[in-house]
């Protein structure tokens, strides 16, 4: 099993990096309704891909509100559009174009737009930045302004940029070739007053939602999926939300998935999923907890138990009654497991605690934005 963490690890390039960023993010502000959106994003992973259908419609709501309320009057001539844009969200992760099929939809990997229109050569650029060490991926169109919310591109060049390389490596799409394939539109509906946040419809009927600054959870969630970093970042987050004078953390009620977990070795597989170390925790409003996790051909482990308060932002797990179950069949498993869980971090989306054998985990919502 993984040791007991105690102490943050010494700073490193990560750790100073991070802690850069999020100095940024405290002065990033979203007005209410950018907010409903940003809230909407909070736990959709493969900027789309993996979202349920009423995360689809959250995010629909959230985008027609703030479209109708227009934003920057006159985006394309504003100088608030310029710079690097990172992608959060789109509505066809999978086909929208050669980039988006490949890359968008795999979280490891970070997704920007650049957007220079005031040069002597106009131009988008789509980014997939596959890691500080690796690298990236850039293919950039030649730009113009048709209209005040409207860009027309042709793709006409790509390349890879190898961090171990010194010379760029062409990106084998034949543009030329594409005719019509290779050239399009983007509208932007909204841009900020900010600047911070961009909304575009492009013209396959894709919708994008674009960030120029991301707030510390969006940042975090980043961080995970990157696989780096990830103990840093954590003790970043927390370290921020303690400094803005949080409440009281409570245990909430609904369905929450294990995103990451500081487990380096592992036990039994049973002894895992008694012990919270995998799949998916329900908590119920009547001092109930379950933890179930998906075996193999529709069966799965289900261990059910309760928890009681027993500090400011610690609780009591006992957790005894335990069923591999198929369908509406189950069978029993003499199965028991006791441990204290503390509340590190915990809002309507996410949850940070650190649990049997002092495991740090980070749970994502899965039933919804407001309590059951």
């Amino acid at each position: 099993m993984a040791a007991a963490v105690t102490a943050a690890a010494p700073p490193n390039l990560t750790s100073l990096r991070f802690h850069d960023e999020q100095q940024q993010q405290q002065q990033v502000s979203f007005t209410e309704e950018e907010n409903s959106l940003v809230e909407a994003l909070i736990g959709i992973q493969g900027r789309g891909r993996s979202a349920s259908p009423q995360q689809l419609t959250d995010v629909e709501r959230a985008v027609q509100a703030l479209e109708s309320l227009q934003g920057i009057p006159d985006p394309t001539s504003s100088s608030l559009i310029e710079g690097r844009w990172q992608l959060m969200f789109t509505t066809r992760p999978g086909t929208a174009s050669p980039i988006q099929r490949t890359f968008v939809g795999v979280d490891f990997f970070s997704v920007f737009q650049e957007v220079f229109l005031r040069t002597n050569d106009p131009r988008v650029s789509n980014i997939v930045k596959f890691s500080d060490a690796i690298g990236e991926l850039k293919v950039e169109a030649a730009a113009s302004i048709k209209d005040r919310k409207r860009i027309l591109f042709r793709f006409d060049r790509a390349a890879f940029s190898f961090k171990f390389l010194p010379f760029k490596v062409p990106y084998p799409v034949p543009f030329r070739l594409l005719g019509d394939e290779a050239k399009g539109w983007l509208d932007t509906t909204y841009l900020s007053q900010s600047g911070n946040l961009r909304i575009s419809r492009g013209n396959k009927g894709t919708t994008f939602v674009l960030q120029k600054k991301t707030e510390p959870r969006q940042r975090l969630l980043s961080t995970i999926s990157t696989g780096t970093g990830i103990k840093e970042a954590i003790d970043e987050f927390i370290s921020f939300n303690e400094n803005k004078g949080i409440g009281e953390p409570e245990l909430q009620e609904g369905e929450w998935e294990m995103l990451w977990s500081s487990q380096e070795e592992t036990d039994s597989w049973l002894e895992n999923a008694a012990n919270g170390l995998m799949g998916k925790q329900i908590v119920k409003e009547n001092g109930q907890i379950k933890f179930v996790v998906d075996i193999l051909l529709g069966l799965k482990f289900s261990i059910t138990g309760t928890f009681v308060k027993s500090g400011t932002t610690t609780y009591d797990i006992t957790m005894d009654d335990a069923a591999i179950i198929g369908g509406q069949f189950g069978y029993p498993v003499e199965l028991e497991s006791k441990f204290k869980l503390e509340l590190l971090y915990s809002d309507d989306k996410i949850r940070i605690t650190r649990g049997y054998n002092k495991i740090v985990f980070v749970h994502l919502r899965t039933d919804g934005t407001g309590q059951n």
